[in-house]
């Protein structure tokens, strides 16, 4: 089984539902594969893919994007939902650019 997470750039803030004209990624991917790694181990899972982008992106762009392969969907759903919760709370920093 094979779970993917094709993370999007919104065009509103989650903060405040203001519109977002921009929003500048820095992925620190030393983090991301520690993570990575460490999920890797994890019973059932056979390979785990991350591929961020980073620099100053626009609503619509792909920002980040997660795969997960394994044996059984017990094994692989909660490893793609930690795997992304961490990334986006670990290794990626992130910055709107409200439209004024």
């Amino acid at each position: 089984m094979i779970l993917i997470h094709n993370g999007v750039v919104r065009n509103w803030s989650r903060k405040d539902k203001s519109k977002v004209k921009a929003l500048e990624v820095t992925p620190d991917l030393t983090r991301i594969e520690a993570i990575r790694q460490e999920l890797l181990q994890r019973k059932g899972i056979f390979d785990i893919v991350v591929e961020t982008r980073k620099g100053m992106l626009q609503p619509g762009d792909d920002l980040l994007f997660l795969i997960v392969a394994g044996d059984i969907r017990e094994h692989i759903k909660p490893v793609l939902a930690e795997l992304l919760d961490r990334v986006k709370a670990e290794a990626i920093t992130k910055r709107e650019i409200i439209v004024d």
